[in-house]
């Protein structure tokens, strides 16, 4: 019997982000938060029962080492079952921006396929899987908005925050993320003294106990960060430009990830539609992508998950994540 599925694999921002000192094993230790938006790939999986594992992805752009497969092989060995996979993958997240398209491509497949399977995967043996998969893989297994500390990959969530309008802005520039943090390596002389660490660790706990006192990220990004801007508006000056012009229409403007997205946070829907059209009849975001989206709590985003994959769910709607109908 062949299963189907339909999924929306959502996008995120960093709400805020703190680069600390480069750990023994080659990682930098991170304080972020961050937070699921709108704005989605779209995932179709047909799983069918079969004595040899066969995976098979259609996807134009011909993603290498895609994390689709490689999510959907760690399931399968961890439930110690063998399937005929088929997907297929309509990319709308730009690539490379900060937005962790890849990694929310991973965390859909590593909730779906126990569902599909008829299996249970604990959320901690899930939180494992993903975390070797990617840093931000173990967010996407719950969404909302979330606090994230040693290389991104511990995972504690925060209060539902409002779910503001935004615009995300995608100029085309790819920045590698390697090289960004060893930008801001060589800023730093390596390491950070233990005053500008204590500083830094002060800063993110500020805006963390702001953001979740007034349940705004808009309220709250006046003590907010990005440790990357600093090193990558020098490498690429426009999105420096780009930056100052966003910030007249929005009420706050940060760099998602290492870039090279930015997102402007609005007070209305219609605000942010009229900044939109501004935008996009600017010369200097000609070659931008202008995307509108909003911000998706946690409950929103678990409420995502139980509609798409509701004909496959058993009763327990409190049960997170979601448990399947096929179980023995």
């Amino acid at each position: 019997m062949t299963r189907r599925v339909r999924l929306r694999s959502l996008a995120k921002i960093n709400l805020d982000l703190r680069v600390l000192n480069k750990r023994a094993d080659g990682f930098h230790e991170l304080r972020t938060v961050f937070q699921t938006i709108s704005l989605a790939d779209t995932i179709e999986i047909e799983y069918e029962p079969a004595r040899r594992t066969v995976l098979e992805i259609e996807d134009r752009l011909k993603i290498p080492d895609n994390l689709v497969l490689r999510a959907a092989q760690a399931a399968l060995d961890a439930m110690k079952v063998s399937a005929h996979l088929r997907f297929r993958l309509k990319k709308a997240i730009p690539m490379g921006a900060g937005l962790g398209g890849g990694s929310s491509n991973a965390g859909a497949v590593l909730l779906a396929l126990p569902v599909l399977a008829g299996r249970r995967i604990a959320l901690q043996k899930l939180t494992n899987l993903a975390s070797e998969l990617g840093s931000d893989v173990p967010f996407f297994l719950t969404g909302g908005t979330a606090l994230a500390s040693d290389r991104g990959t511990e995972i504690h969530g925060l209060p539902d925050i409002s779910g503001d309008a935004i615009l995300v802005i995608c100029s085309g520039f790819h920045v590698a993320t390697g090289p960004a943090y060893q930008a801001l390596d060589d800023r730093f002389g390596g390491s950070l003294t233990s005053t500008a660490l204590s500083r830094k660790i002060n800063g993110f706990q500020r805006f963390v106990r702001t953001l979740s006192e007034t349940r705004s990220a808009s309220a709250a990004s006046a003590f907010s960060a990005n440790d990357f801007e600093q090193v990558v508006f020098g490498q690429y000056p426009q999105l420096k430009t780009l930056r100052g012009k966003l910030w007249k229409t929005a009420e706050a403007v940060r760099m998602t990830g290492s870039g090279s997205a930015l997102f402007g946070i609005y007070g209305s829907v219609a605000e942010r539609d009229l900044a939109r059209r501004v935008l996009e009849g600017d010369r200097v975001f000609k070659e931008c992508r202008v995307i509108p989206a909003k911000l998706v709590s946690g409950r929103s985003y678990q409420r995502l998950w139980r509609k798409q994959l509701a004909e496959h769910l058993g009763p327990k709607e409190s049960i997170w994540p979601p448990q399947s109908r096929y179980e023995r």
